[in-house]
């Protein structure tokens, strides 16, 4: 890894709050950011476990901001595609099924979770079904972290 060094001076008012100062310590958390993404996926981990961390800073402030802003994410995943939807903490199933859809909400009758780390280990939902890790939740469920989630809605 190179040993460049960026000493970043910032003199700026930003909603109401006077920073000034030199933020090297940012310049080299740039840095590392910046060598992580040209490293293949195997040397990155290596390269943070060096560090002695497990995640880079990117994703930290990514759990971070996510966090603050009081935001989810969970899945949907069929046998073509995987996708990831963002909802406000706190949201019930059918409220996060209407992110979706304003139907799958209005029509909403349950929704079959499975948590993340599950849903991975098993593959897919349906082996998820088969053992035993799917569950079925009501229209009070809190919607967790990382959930996958198939809704199941009539119109």
């Amino acid at each position: 890894m190179g040993g460049r060094l960026i000493d970043w001076r910032c003199d700026c008012v930003h909603s109401g709050w006077q920073i000034e100062g030199s933020f090297t310590m940012w310049g080299r958390l740039l840095i590392v950011e910046s060598e992580l993404t040209e490293l293949p996926y195997e040397e990155r981990i290596e390269y943070l476990k060096s560090l002695g961390v497990s995640e880079s800073g990117l994703g930290n402030l990514i759990r971070a901001t996510y966090s603050l802003l009081g935001m989810r994410t969970y899945f949907t995943s069929g046998e073509k595609e995987t996708k990831a939807w963002t909802i406000l903490s706190g949201m019930t199933a059918p409220q996060a099924a209407g992110v979706i859809h304003s139907d799958f909400e209005k029509g909403f009758i349950r929704a079959e979770t499975v948590a993340y780390d599950d849903f991975v280990a098993a593959g897919s939902l349906a082996a998820a079904r088969e053992k035993g890790l799917l569950r079925s939740e009501g229209k009070d469920y809190i919607v967790q972290e990382g959930d996958v989630m198939l809704f199941r809605f009539n119109v």
